[in-house]
This record gives C-alpha cells, structure tokens and sequence, in this order.
C-alpha cells in the first residue's frame, strides 16, 4: 500500500519504518530541513535500539522515503497519517496547532480519496476538528473530494517501540465507516496473522482510550510512589510489598516498581491534558490531578534524602549521578527525574559528575556548558572525587557494579538510588550508607 506520514518525530519514524518493513511504500513528510537530510542519509535523530538499521534497510529497498513537499505527501499515499507532535499550552491542554495545520495542508491538495489518521495523541472531538478543517478548505478551493478521518492512537514504549509495532497487544481503530475499518485491517494484516488484534470502536473512544491508558498506568506509578514515601516512615519495605500485591493476577507486576515519578513524552503530557479536557467538560478529574500532583512531589524525594543526609549543606559537594535519560534504552530526557534532581543540586551549591549511555548530547543540548556539569564516559568514572553516589535511571549496567570500588571512590560513602536497583542489607556490607525509595530508612 502507498501512505503518507506528516511528522518524523518518535512517532512517526518509527510508524513509516515498521509500515515499510511490511512491504508498504512509505513517504514521510517533515517541515525540518535538517532532519530529513539525516533521514535521506540513513541517521536516525532520535535513540532508539532497532531503529537505525530498520531506516538504512528500508531505504536502500526503496520502501521508506523522506520529503519537505507536503503537495507531493498528500498525493501519495491513499492514507494520510498524522504524526505530528501535540505539545502541552500553557494551561496542560493539549496544542492542535501542528495536527489542524496538517488537515489544513490535506484539504488544500486533496484530489481523491484518502483515509485520514490521526496517530498523534490528541483530545476527545481532535477527529471531529481535523474533518471540518479539510471540509472548509476544500470549500474555500472550490473542490471536492471524498476522505475520512480514523483515530488510531499509538501504543509504543520508549525503549521498545520496534518490538511494540511488530508484535502489537492490540491495534485501536476509530471510525464510523465500515469500509474504512476494512482498509485498516488489510494495512494492519501483517502484524495480526497470529491473532485478530484489532478492536474497531467509534471515534471518540478511541481518542479517550490513549488518554485513558497512560493515565492508568500513570496512577499505578504514583499510588506506588505514595505507599513507598509511607512504607518508609512505618519501617516497611516497599520492594516485599510490591511483590506481594504484584503475585496478585488482579494487580500484576507492571508499573508497581517506586521511584522517582515517570517522565518522558507521554504520561506527563497526556495526565495534564486529560485532566483539562475534564475541565473543559465541566468535570473535576480529582484523581487524575492527585496523580500528576504525587508525581511531582515525587521528583524531590531524593533531593530531600541528600540534603538531610548532608546537614541541609549541599554546597561545594560533588555528586557522581548514573542516569540521565527518563527510562533505559531511549536518549528522551523530557520530564526526565533527573533534570530536577540536577537542577535542585545546583540549586543547592553542588557540582555533579554524571553519566548516561546514551542521553549526554541530550543533555549538553538543555543544559550547554556548565561548570557544575561534567558529562563523563563511564560510570565508574563519574565516581572519582564525589561525596555520593545518585542513580535516576535503571540502566542493565548499573545493576551489578563493583561496590568495592564505590566505597573507595565515595568521600561519604553514600549511595541514594531513585530506581531500588540493590538489596539494602547487601549494599551495607560494603560499609556503605544507602537510601532508596521506600525501603524503611527514613531520612526526611
């Protein structure tokens, strides 16, 4: 099949890739002139694993192409995806400027059919809005063509999205027209053969249910967080309570692990989003504002759990942080922990030696150059000369480090963990202080 992607962003270079993989011809459409030089050349501007060979692959074959011309995008492609990002507004709504500027662009170039999707993350009625922006384009050209509007929202986690796309959970389609639906099976039939993993429903639920999951799964995130910051002044650990209530088929294991809040593109944006559209409805979403409000809270813990530990005296100290990046594999530093943890130590007076495996031109980008930020080359390197020890990201590498090592590099022999990599008792036979999250050593 032949479709179009507006936007080469997260979403959309990894959709066209996948869709190429498949065999489909694939044109994605981009206003940045220097990404789409990249992509032509092969380079991906986003980190994540599978991603660059999936892009020289389908290059190569002929299947993935790249262009600034939006007239020859919306001649392409009998679909029409709309991939572009939804930043927050001022007051958390999400801004639709870029997806209505893209219907815009539709309706002024549309000759024939197309099947309009929107895969950005977009508000209840957004698909409503995108079908009265191309239909008074086209009245303003005089024109006539027939197009419908489809929701299908993404599901793809950071770190994973390859595998996410290949191997779908399920595939959420939103649309009216019964043969719409069937174009959308047929272009989706390569990644359900082994099961029927599409559910086709109206519109606006399938606009909600994106909202809806990752506000779920950001609520799991911060119940967790509340019961840590509680297990911790009643002496519990929140590691045996995880593993209690996780054995449970009801609740599971995934995203009970405690921390230092979620970060990254998704949860932050979409919870302050969906709480305004309940807003916009009259509605007050007291949940959804507790969830962003614990998260936020969340983000200090281990700010707070170092300036107790230092007598509220942070000043001329020199912390060695592990992590950058809001997650593993990905190089996403938005809403990442550690960027308030680096700014409230800078805050504070202190200097900090960090390392990430993949984040620090992320990292030089937000920050520049400073002289109370070293990005150094290994981990055990961001060690030397450091009063203490952070870690804000769950890196594979970071789990089993040589503590030897840390006690003779730490001046205060002090690790504090956002991510509970280690078991306490172990840690402490290395004559190491240590703090985590929820682990029954209370600091604050």
């Amino acid at each position: 099949m032949r479709l179009t992607i507006f936007g080469s962003g997260y979403v959309g270079l990894v959709t066209g890739a996948c869709l190429a993989e498949v065999g489909n011809n694939v044109l994605c459409v981009d206003v940045d002139e220097r990404k789409v030089e990249m992509l032509k050349r092969g380079e991906s501007p986003i980190y994540e694993p599978g991603l660059d060979e999936l892009l020289r692959k389908n290059l190569e074959a002929g299947r993935l192409k790249f262009t600034m011309d939006a007239v020859e995008g919306v001649k392409h492609g009998l679909f029409q995806f709309i991939a572009v990002g939804t930043p927050p507004d001022e007051d958390g709504s999400a801004d639709l400027k870029y997806v209505l500027a893209v219907a815009e662009t539709i309706g002024k170039n549309i000759s024939e059919y197309r099947v309009v999707v929107t895969k950005s993350t977009v508000p209840v009625g957004t698909a409503d809005k995108v079908k009265a922006k191309i239909a008074t384009t086209l009245q303003a050209r005089g024109a006539q063509a027939e197009y419908d509007v489809v929701s299908n929202p993404e599901f793809l986690k950071e770190g994973a999205a390859i595998n996410d796309f290949m191997k779908p959970d399920r595939i959420v389609v939103g649309t009216d027209n019964p043969r719409t639906a069937e174009l959308l099976k047929a272009l989706y039939d390569p990644f359900t053969r082994n099961r029927e993993r599409m559910i086709v429903m109206d519109v606006r639920s399938s606009e909600l249910t994106k909202y809806a999951a990752n506000a779920m799964l950001a609520t799991k995130i911060s119940f967790m967080n509340e019961l840590a910051n509680l297990a911790e002044r009643m002496g519990a650990d929140i590691e045996r309570v995880r593993q209690g209530i996780g054995s449970d088929p009801r609740i599971g294991y995934h995203f009970i692990y405690p921390g230092m809040g979620y970060g990254g593109s998704c949860f932050p944006k979409d919870v302050q989003a969906l709480s305004r559209s309940a807003a916009d409805h009259k509605f007050n979403a007291e949940l959804l504002n507790a969830v962003e409000a614990v998260n936020k809270r969340q983000k200090a813990v281990l700010f707070e759990k170092m300036r107790a530990v230092f007598d509220g005296d942070l000043t001329g100290k020199t912390i060695a942080l592990w992590g950058l990046a809001f997650k593993p594999n990905t190089d996403d530093m938005r809403e990442a922990p550690s960027r308030a943890l680096l700014e409230s130590l800078w805050g504070a007076g202190a200097k900090v030696r960090a390392y990430d495996p993949v984040a620090h031109e992320e990292v030089h980008r937000i920050y520049g150059d400073r002289p109370d930020l070293q990005l150094v080359k290994t981990a055990n390197e961001a060690l030397q000369g450091a009063d203490a020890l952070a870690i804000a990201t769950e890196w594979q590498e970071f789990r089993s480090p040589d503590f030897d090592l840390i006690a003779a590099q730490l001046g205060k022999k002090v690790i504090f963990d956002g991510r509970n990599l280690y078991d306490p008792a172990f840690v402490k036979r290395f004559g190491l202080k240590y703090y985590a999250i929820g682990r029954g050593d209370s600091v604050c």
